[in-house]
């Protein structure tokens, strides 16, 4: 049976954890950590903002009723009848 912890690292095991971040400390740094994950933090913040609101947008689109209307007809009159028949192109015989 998987736990929560193995579907969110993917199967990895508690030393593969370890060695990695061992790795990123090695390549960054004890200074530079905290920097690195405020910046993630922000941008996790960020990122969760951005979604919210285009959820929100869709949802707000999907409540509203259409107010499309339709363009209104032609109307024909007897002067653009008129018009209409003197407009056809004359056959030469």
């Amino acid at each position: 049976m998987t736990n929560h912890l193995q579907l969110a690292f993917g199967g990895l095991g508690p030393w593969e954890i370890i060695l990695i971040l061992a790795v990123v400390l090695v390549l960054f740094g004890a200074k530079k950590l905290p920097e690195l994950a405020k910046g993630m933090g922000q941008g996790i913040k960020e990122f969760k903002k951005a979604s919210r609101g285009v959820n929100d947008e869709l949802e707000r689109a999907m409540d509203d009723t259409p107010t499309y209307e339709p363009p209104p007809a032609a109307h024909l009159t007897q002067e653009t009848a008129e018009k209409a028949e003197g407009d056809e192109p004359k056959k030469d015989a």
